[in-house]
């Protein structure tokens, strides 16, 4: 009989199986559309962020309503619904949710990516420490060191660039403490996210209503149309792959999109790197390149100590 067990049937053979390189694929996927999220959001400079973070809850309530219909998953859907607390959560994560894509949306048309970029690098870091402030998870000292060097790439930037990185900081902060809410949820990423926007949804109609209308062209209106796409893809992609990956290996394919944002920053848009921004980046780097060391340390010497005598 064959080992249905794709961790084990690697640990026997050696070689990554299938579902291991398709988990891979999904992982990269995802982070892939993320990290050049810019090109298609500076495709509609021609709109108010506030107006494209509206369309993009609209569409994203329909699309993802769609999808479960398709996988025939509002059973699970339903109980959340009559739980207070997850209202509450939701309705939390939902808040969040909505300020980081409005401030990305804004990083972008107002041609700051590579803030966002920086933001999107802080965030790992930034999430080990709200885990030891509000879970009491206790940070190992090499993570103390690389908390630590990110701190200083913020503030290296604040005082040599003469103004605080708000925009990567509060990229960091927003996503941060919406990861936080949603580990307080036993709920997955694609329903939480569909009752995260369909809870936003009337407040973006309204808001819909009464913006100006705006002449867009035929194109705008399609790309805005997309934005559901746009949103769920790489949600679903990040679904598939959290199911065939360690979690470890996510927190290292992470690092795809804000790598991807830094070069489309540099690159298509021609955003200039002054030094204070280059020497933060370059703390932020080492910060990483700490904790990823780190991980990969921690994750030896368990697998030494698991080893049979």
């Amino acid at each position: 009989m064959s080992d249905s067990n794709p961790a084990k049937a690697t640990q026997q053979t050696g070689r990554p199986t299938l579902e291991d390189r398709g988990g891979l694929f999904y992982g990269i996927g995802a982070y892939t559309l993320w990290g050049i999220f810019p090109i298609y959001f500076r495709a509609l400079s021609e709109v108010r962020p506030f107006t494209i973070l509206c369309h993009r809850i609209v569409w994203s309530a329909m699309l993802l309503a769609v999808v479960v219909s398709i996988r025939r998953e509002w059973g699970a859907i339903w109980p959340v619904l009559r739980s207070p607390r997850q209202i509450l959560l939701l309705s939390a994560g939902a808040v969040l949710i909505a300020l980081n894509w409005l401030i990305f949306i804004y990083a972008i048309s107002s041609r700051q990516v590579l803030q966002a970029s920086l933001g999107y690098f802080i965030n790992p870091l930034l999430s080990i420490a709200l885990g030891m402030l509000f879970l009491g998870e206790r940070l190992r000292a090499w993570q103390w060191v690389a908390v630590i060097v990110a701190v200083a790439a913020v503030g290296n930037q604040a005082f040599r660039g003469g103004e605080l990185p708000w925009i990567a900081v509060s990229l960091a902060i927003t996503f941060g403490f919406y990861g936080l809410v949603r580990k307080k949820i036993d709920v997955n990423s694609l329903h939480a996210l569909l009752v995260e926007t369909t809870l936003l949804v009337p407040l973006s109609l309204i808001a819909l209503a009464l913006l100006p209308a705006g002449h867009f062209s035929p194109m705008t209106w399609s790309l805005l149309s997309l934005s559901g796409i746009i949103t769920a893809v790489p949600l679903l992609l990040f679904g598939a792959a959290v199911r065939r990956l360690k979690l470890s290996t996510l927190g290292f394919l992470q690092y795809v999109g804000p790598s991807l944002q830094f070069a489309i920053a540099i690159t298509l848009f021609g955003e200039h790197i002054e030094s204070a921004k280059l020497t933060s980046f370059v703390l932020c780097w080492i910060a990483i390149g700490i904790y990823v060391m780190d991980s990969v340390l921690r994750r030896s010497s368990q697998a030494v100590a698991d080893e049979p005598e």
